[in-house]
């Protein structure tokens, strides 16, 4: 198995950079496979969002799209996957940006009772707490 940086999986998605992209689907599609897998962590995945939405103007409706995509590629092995399906669900019906819901959704498993924070559209979610 061989992990996946973020610039990679981004260039991958977005298609942007010729000579880089044809590399990355050539990785990809070309050398991954079920047996042998992508690994994605939570970290690239919380990039990925973050660069896909402020970089390519990708909503979180369309990213939402893209990650259930993800999750279902077997080329891909997704890091503690039924914690990321979990933060998928909180995205779509709370709309908190998904570093959020992945991190409330971490917290639960890791025995917090909930998660405090200022953020109103994060607290919306499960296992969190507004403060103030």
């Amino acid at each position: 198995m061989i992990g996946l940086d973020t610039n990679l999986l981004v260039r991958y998605l977005a298609q942007d950079d010729p000579q880089q992209s044809a590399l990355a689907v050539k990785l990809i599609e070309g050398s991954c496979s079920e047996k042998k897998p992508a690994f994605i962590n939570h970290i690239v995945l919380c990039e990925t969002a973050w660069v896909l939405e402020r970089c390519y103007d990708v909503d979180k409706d369309m990213f939402a799209v893209i990650l259930e995509k993800m999750l279902k590629t077997e080329q891909f092995s997704v890091h503690k996957i039924e914690m990321v399906w979990r933060a998928l669900r909180e995205l779509k019906k709370t709309g908190a940006d998904f570093a959020d819901c992945l991190l409330g959704q971490i917290n639960l498993v890791n025995g917090c009772e909930h998660t405090v924070t200022f953020d109103k559209k994060a607290s919306a979610g499960i296992g969190y707490r507004l403060l103030g």
